[in-house]
């Protein structure tokens, strides 16, 4: 997957690290926003740290363990989905996603999952796909929530965030699952 359009003004790419200055700039931009519900943005806070997080993604794909791709809208970064797990041998995966606050609303993030989810489940034949978010967090449940997820359970206090620790929700999707969505979606 090089490059795939999510809307007219929107793509979903590999974010690798090159890309280190941009993605440097958008944490500065988002991170107040972002930090409300995710703490890695703390540990990136310049193009040096950048450079490390992309180049540890880089890593972990070329060892088929993780996946870390951009969402660009008008040709700038606004967000990503991820599988910052990627467990080929049990046929398990995570994805994850972030956004700033003025790309949310248009789908992106739903848009963005859903296609991870098919190359992950009918390229890669992943049998398994976790979604994790804070219990606050309702706009990441609403988006597994769209894309067919059940929620498992809670983890208590399972996240060390800045303000402290944060309940965890386990959310997952099968194969069977996402295959028979995509066949009554007519995809």
């Amino acid at each position: 997957m090089l490059t795939t359009v999510l809307t007219d003004d929107a793509e979903l790419r590999l974010l690798e690290p090159w890309h280190a200055e941009e993605f440097a700039a958008h944490l500065d931009e988002a991170r107040d926003y972002l930090a409300v519900h995710l703490s890695w943005g703390d540990r990136v806070v310049d193009v040096d740290t950048a450079r490390k997080f992309l180049q540890g993604f880089a890593d972990k794909l070329a060892r088929d363990e993780a996946r870390l791709y951009g969402v660009w809208l008008d040709g700038g970064l606004v967000g990503g989905a991820l599988f910052p797990a990627f467990d080929a041998a049990t046929k398990v995966c995570e994805v994850g996603v972030w956004l700033v606050e003025r790309a949310t609303g248009r789908g992106l993030v739903t848009q963005a999952v859903g296609h991870l989810i098919d190359w992950a489940v009918f390229e890669r034949g992943m049998v398994r796909v976790e979604w994790y978010a804070a219990a606050a967090n309702e706009r990441s449940l609403a988006v597994a929530t769209r894309l067919g997820f059940t929620k498992e359970g809670t983890l208590r206090q399972s996240y060390a965030h800045r303000t402290g620790r944060l309940d965890m929700e386990v959310w997952s999707v099968l194969a069977d699952e996402w295959r028979a969505r995509s066949v009554s979606k007519g995809e």
